[in-house]
């Protein structure tokens, strides 16, 4: 009777859900856009398309950030049962074992693709890899810290490119930030969201340190210099495109904040959680315009 109750070591099932495929298609697709539309050719005036340094960078960034998925869904499994039982993969679906195993291993394999491009691009991976397993282990119960770290690290998946062929930096530093921004306010609104499995294992998000309310005030903060930010980039960079592109996605992003004003029940949240990553997709067809 124990054998076929047993924990599997895991199932493709569990392994697709469990590394966010929908998510790491998301960076994929980012990341070619940003090499495409803004970097466009190599330093030795090679369409960008056509190095395999850039998809040796990409399979790396995804490698990383799918382990990063499985060490946060590893140490936050009794979170997830109180949260969001249905979806708890790990104990069910896979073994913990198993989930460590694979998370050094993405990691090692990650940051030795890097390595092959160039060791800054290691380095780099490193201290996605190691920030991505702190965050989990401990930055996620704090207030903000966590957020932080995750949303520069998904500002640094679209920097990265700019970085290593040294080419329309500045316009990849404004999809970076755009990136930034939007993932902070994502982070905090999914903090709000789980706040309830998180106060009972003792976690200090923003919502549990300063309430509901409160940090809905500190996302409009945010919201504000996000939009500061874009406008200040935008205009150095003074392309008539992106100032219609960005106005006429100004509109969908109030609307984001307008539901932000009005959510206060855990759907609502959800519904703002799928909304800013269609924003997300927004602003990354918008390349295609520069």
């Amino acid at each position: 009777m124990n054998s076929m109750t047993a924990t599997p070591i895991f199932t493709i099932k569990g392994l697709l859900k469990i590394s966010r495929p929908s998510n790491l298609l998301i960076v994929v697709f980012a990341q070619l856009m940003t090499a495409h539309f803004l970097v466009e050719t190599t330093r030795q005036g090679v369409p960008v398309l056509q190095d395999i340094n850039l998809y040796l960078i990409i399979l790396s960034t995804v490698i990383i950030a799918a382990a990063g998925y499985m060490i946060n869904d590893y140490y936050d499994v009794k979170i997830d049962y109180v949260n969001k039982p249905e979806e708890v993969i790990i104990g069910k679906g896979m073994k913990r074992r198993v989930v460590i195993f694979l998370h050094t291993l993405l990691n090692f394999s990650g940051i030795g693709i890097g390595y092959l491009v160039s060791p800054r691009i290691a380095v780099i991976n490193f201290i996605a890899a190691f920030l991505l397993w702190w965050y989990s282990n401990a930055l996620k119960r704090l207030p903000f810290i966590g957020n932080l770290v995750v949303a520069l690290l998904t500002g640094v998946s679209i920097w990265i490119i700019g970085y290593y062929y040294q080419n329309a930096e500045l316009l990849v530093l404004t999809y970076a930030i755009f990136a930034f921004f939007l993932n902070l306010i994502r982070e905090i609104l999914k903090d709000i969201e789980d706040r309830h499995g998180d106060r009972k294992h003792g976690c200090q998000t923003l919502p549990i340190v300063f309430g509901f309310r409160n940090t809905k005030y500190i996302i409009f903060l945010i919201a504000f210099v996000f939009v500061i930010a874009i406008l200040i980039v935008t205009f150095k960079i003074n392309k008539l495109s992106l100032f219609y592109y960005f106005g006429g996605l100004s509109f969908l992003f109030f609307l984001f904040m307008y539901k932000i004003y009005q959510a206060d029940r855990k759907a609502h949240f959800s519904q703002l959680s799928l909304l800013s990553k269609l924003l997300m997709l927004a602003g990354i067809l918008s390349m295609g315009l520069i």
